[in-house]
This record gives structure tokens, sequence and C-alpha cells, in this order.
């Protein structure tokens, strides 16, 4: 089994001066900590908006900086939101492949839609069309990744003409997709797409041995995938804090972990908010002592022992990757570094032993029905050379309307050129989104 750590960057009132930069920097001291120790992935969110819960609205950049302070940890986001409200596709296509490139390799690419009103509102996204606007987005951005050129596109999210989306990544055709899993259909869905499944439901062994179940017998009969490859894996994150004295673990991790649960029903579920103004912290501690003693509250916090068994039970189920939550409400700095330097030296290795061997049979058993759903999905045409429009420069278009020689181009001259240019490329690039949009997978 596989092991990362998981980033919202969690930050509880009051806020003083200089919080957000310690932040910050303790996060990039933790996660070249975790390289180091052998840890398998970092996964960084992407909110906006949420007071406390999540200041991590730029994922892009923290993973960059985390880049070029490790050299094998893989570098996950989870999530980028990907409704073009928030993130146009070809933007996403980019950050993407120069983060490929920067670390050499090692992006985990997760997706997912978002479901608070913060969010959905603040961009525009309208929540009856976010599902079809992730999908609609995601599959397209990987066909900006994979096809040299992109073939264009004419959709209800967004549309767009011929280009050659650059840089390409490191990991061919794309790094590996994920989804954002918040139940059991949309578990469903990943495998019936061919996306990894990032569960961010705190589930029990037991239940999470139904979802792998689902998962995985749903990916062998039923997958057409999204991508241009298949990644099948299930990642569920759990609570997370070692010490070798059980109370003193509770003590210090537990307030954190439960403030991540209540600080996400606030945005998401049953809260009233004022931005900017809503303390969350201090509503979570008028009920803190109720939620700790909810069934499943601890998770893996405890001493090393504890956190073994409920991992073992993870491992049974068949999940593939524990991520760990360790960054929560005001878990300390050097708290949260001796819980991970505990947990790889008494823990982490026994279940990393043998993985790629464990990791190679299962794909090999997969193979067969991996091969079956490549051949289920329609392919996607490459555009034949002279299939390709032709875009003429400003300039030449401007100088061509009789600009030449009168220094800038006026705002008339610029638009004249601009509905000349268009009318020449109108019909090529009609060609274009026809045949790119007659061979989406799905129809």
């Amino acid at each position: 089994m596989k092991f990362g750590i998981f980033y919202e960057h969690q930050l509880p009132r009051p806020w003083g001066e200089g919080a957000e930069l310690k932040l910050f920097q303790d996060a990039l001291t933790q996660v070249e900590l975790a390289d180091r120790l052998g840890f398998d992935c970092v996964w960084e969110v992407e909110h906006h908006f949420l007071d406390e819960y999540s200041h991590s609205s730029a994922p892009e950049v923290f993973l960059a900086a985390a880049s070029q302070r490790t050299r094998n940890i893989r570098l996950g986001h989870g999530i980028r939101l990907m409704p073009p409200g928030y993130n146009h596709p070809a933007r996403v296509a980019e950050g993407i492949a120069t983060l490929d490139l920067v670390s050499g390799g090692r992006v985990e690419f997760g997706t997912g839609e978002s479901s608070s009103l913060a969010e959905l509102g603040g961009f525009g996204v309208e929540v009856s069309a976010k599902r079809e606007q992730w999908r609609e987005a995601l599959e397209q951005c990987c066909h900006m990744l994979a096809l040299d050129p992109y073939p264009g596109h004419e959709g209800e999210a967004f549309s767009m003409p011929a280009r050659n989306v650059l840089p390409k990544p490191v990991q061919r055709p794309h790094p590996p997709l994920w989804v954002a899993c918040s139940n059991r259909e949309t578990i469903k869905l990943a495998a019936r797409l061919g996306i990894g499944a990032l569960t961010f439901s705190f589930v029990e062994p037991a239940e999470a041995r139904q979802w792998v179940d689902d998962y995985y017998r749903i990916l062998r009969e039923e997958c057409v995938p999204i991508g241009h490859a298949i990644n099948p894996n299930i990642a569920m994150v759990s609570g997370f804090g070692v010490h070798a004295d059980a109370e003193e673990a509770l003590r210090r991790f537990l307030p954190g972990f439960l403030f991540f649960g209540y600080a996400l029903g606030h945005h998401y579920i049953f809260g009233e908010h004022v931005p900017g103004r809503t303390d969350i912290w201090s509503a979570f501690k008028q009920v803190e002592a109720d939620l700790a003693n909810q069934p499943g509250s601890r998770r893996a916090i405890g001493t090393p022992e504890q956190v073994r068994r409920h991992l073992r039970e993870m491992q049974d189920a068949g999940v593939d990757q524990v991520i760990l939550l360790q960054q929560a409400g005001n878990n300390r700095h050097e708290h949260i570094c001796e819980a991970l330097e505990l947990f790889a030296a008494e823990v982490m290795g026994e279940f990393q032993a043998g993985e790629a061997e464990r990791e190679a049979r299962k794909l090999e058993a997969l193979a067969p029905h991996l091969d079956a759903a490549m051949s289920r999905r329609q392919p996607i045409p490459q555009l034949a050379d002279e299939d390709i429009p032709t875009m003429v420069a400003l300039g030449r278009q401007v100088a061509e309307q009789g600009g030449a020689g009168q220094g800038d181009a006026s705002a008339g001259d610029t638009a004249a050129a601009n509905e000349n240019a268009d009318e020449k490329n109108t019909a090529a690039e009609d060609s274009v989104w026809k045949q790119a949009e007659g061979a989406r997978p799905g129809g």
C-alpha cells in the first residue's frame, strides 16, 4: 500500500500577523521531510473563499514550490477544479504539463467540480451544470495534453479552435487521472471513466471494501475511458496522528481532525457564513466534546500499533493508497513532523514492502480488462496537415487592410482585421470542430 499526505492549508481564527506565511512555509518543510522519509505522494486541494477550512487557492504554485524541494515524492492535485468558470481547460493543461516538466514527471492529475456555494457562486458555476462541465472540460484537457495539435472543440461549457497546446508533459499521453469521490455513486462513475478514485469521505474499513469491490467490478466490466490512459487506483483519506503514548496522540491530533470535519460541514452542509467575519473555530469549540464521542472519530490516531491495525484493515479492504490527514485545525508543525518521522520509522515500511510486486500483479490481472476498455473508446482522429487551419498574424492582417506604415493599428483597424481573419478561418475551424465533436468518447 502507498501513503500520501494531504493539505487543505487550514487556518482557524484568530489570524495573527504572519500566520499564513508560517502556514505555507511549514507545509513546504513538511513535504520536504515526507520526501526524505519515503512517502509516496503529497496531495494539495484547490478551494476558494472557504475561510479557515482551506487557504489553498493556488495549488499549482504550492506544488511547483514543493517540486523544487523534493526528489521522489509525487505531486498530486487533489483536486483541480475543472468547470471552465474556475479554470479554462487549456490553462489547466498548460499548468499540468509545466508542473510535470519541472518535477521530472511526478504529477498526479486529480480533478473535480466542487460543491460549495461560496465557490460555485463566486465563479458563476451553475450547480445543475457542474458535473457535465467537469466531464466536458476533463475530456478536452486530456486531448490538449495528448494531441499535437489539439483539433478544437465546440461544446456546452466552452469552445476553442485548433491550437497546439504547449508544453507537453513528461508522462505521456498525460499524467494519471483521478477524480474526487464523496460517495459510492461517484466511485462508480470513476470506474466507468477509467479514473483513479480519490475518496475524501472518512469510511470504515467494511464500507471501504464495498467501495473497492464496486470500483474494480465496474472497471473490469463497464469502463469506457475518458482519457487516453486508464488509472486503476483507489486512494482514501484517513485522519492521522501518531505518538508512543495513546493519550498524547489524541491530545495532539484529535481536535484538528474533528475541526476538519466540522469546518467542512459548516461550508458544505449546515453552516451560515458571513465572508471574512464568521468565526468557525469558536463555534467548533462549543461542540468539540460531543464530536469527540462519536463513532469513528479517531481513525489512524494513536500509538504505532493502533495506527497499524487501522491501516491493515484498509489494506485488507483493497485500498491502494491511504492519504494521511496530518495538517488540520491547529495541529502544530513540530508535532506533525514528529508524527511523520515516527510513522516512517515504525509503521510505513511494512506496508510499502512488496508494493511494487503487488501493483505489478494487480495490473497483470487487470490487463485484459483495461485493453478491452480502451478498445471501447472511440478514437480521436488526428488532423491531417492540410486540415489544420492557418492563422495569419495580426500585424499582417492589419497591413493587408491598408494600415501598413501608419504606426499602431487603431481599434477600428484591429476589429476589421480580426473580422476578416475570422471569416477566412470559419469554414476550416467549423470542419475541425465537427470532426472533434463527432469523435468524443461516449458520442
